[in-house]
């Protein structure tokens, strides 16, 4: 009977989440924005823009490096931070790591993985993947993104 009510016990404990354990959503959308004149710009290209879907509000990047690939010439690979705020006024905080192709089929990949936050989204974490295009005479982007968004 000891080891019953030892095991139902343990089941109990086991079960029950942990205190301050995240909530994680699976978080699809997408995205445009403008390239931001040098002016306004303390990295070596920044953009915003908004984005809808899972993640809604705006948002702003800092390209913060940019290398290149070597194997193909118009392929760069770039670091950089990126800011999201919500519609509530909460920062979602990530940086951000991909690819860009400046070639005549110019477009990107990237993948921003989340370090926290303000207000709601406070020590937020997760990743999302971004594709997207380029329209280098427009200074523009757009595409889509997916992922996970977690929340304490």
């Amino acid at each position: 009977m000891l080891r019953v009510v030892f095991s139902l016990v343990t089941i109990g404990v086991v079960s029950v989440p942990a205190f301050g354990e995240q909530s994680c959503k699976p978080v699809v959308g997408h995205f445009e924005a403008g390239v931001l004149p040098p002016a306004e710009c303390a990295g070596v290209l920044c953009t915003a823009g908004r984005v809808w879907g899972g993640l809604q509000g705006t948002y702003r990047f800092v390209m913060t490096s940019l290398q290149p690939s070597l194997a193909v010439p118009s392929i760069m690979f770039f670091t950089g931070d990126s800011v999201v705020t919500t519609r509530s006024g909460d920062l979602v905080l990530g940086t951000d790591t991909g690819s860009i192709d400046l070639g005549p089929n110019a477009g990107f990949a990237s993948l921003i993985t989340f370090n926290g936050g303000t207000g709601e989204q406070s020590g937020a974490t997760g990743q999302i993947r971004l594709r997207g295009e380029l329209d280098q005479a427009a200074g523009t982007t757009s595409g889509d993104y997916i992922g996970t968004l977690c929340t304490p």
